[in-house]
């Protein structure tokens, strides 16, 4: 119970810095030609055009409206961060644990320079949960694979197993 109330207070807390409405967001990286069903189950690299269509369209809308047909995880991360590197196959293998529950997303905070102020990311890695309805909320820093999964089962409700 104790770990639940440090993640609600901790969500909670960050849930307020994320300044989402309204801020411009620019990405430089390409977008993926794989299809739906070659990304399903894998860490999807998101640029601009990809989160506007995806996540939330930042430009024309100040009100927060997920567009994602399930809960994601979006990792902003910069390639020189060593905590950013140990974070990867971490992530990998909750998308592979989790499979067609959630998706993880990934966005290099240093190439979208834009993207990462929108969203009040000034340390890496920052890590945004989005639930399917409720507002996203972060936590900076590296986070071990159990708080990870505690999350994705306390605020996103997503299990590993069948309920």
């Amino acid at each position: 119970m104790k770990n639940y109330h440090l993640i609600t207070a901790t969500l909670f807390l960050l849930q307020s810095f994320s300044g989402f409405a309204g801020n411009p967001l620019n990405s430089t990286s390409a977008g993926s030609s794989k299809s739906a069903s070659e990304q399903e189950n894998k860490v999807i690299q998101l640029t601009q055009d990809d989160f506007i269509e995806k996540i939330f369209d930042f430009k024309n809308s100040k009100d927060w409206k997920y567009k994602g047909k399930k809960p994601a995880i979006i990792d902003f991360y910069a390639e020189w961060c060593g905590p950013c590197k140990m974070l990867a196959p971490i992530l990998v293998e909750l998308q592979n644990e989790y499979k067609e529950k959630i998706q993880i997303y990934k966005i290099d905070a240093e190439k979208n320079r834009e993207l990462a102020a929108a969203f009040g990311v000034n340390a890496y890695p920052t890590i945004f949960f989005i639930p399917m309805e409720d507002k996203p909320a972060g936590a900076k820093g590296l986070l071990p694979k159990e708080k990870l999964e505690e999350i994705i089962e306390t605020y996103l409700k997503v299990s590993k197993h069948n309920k």
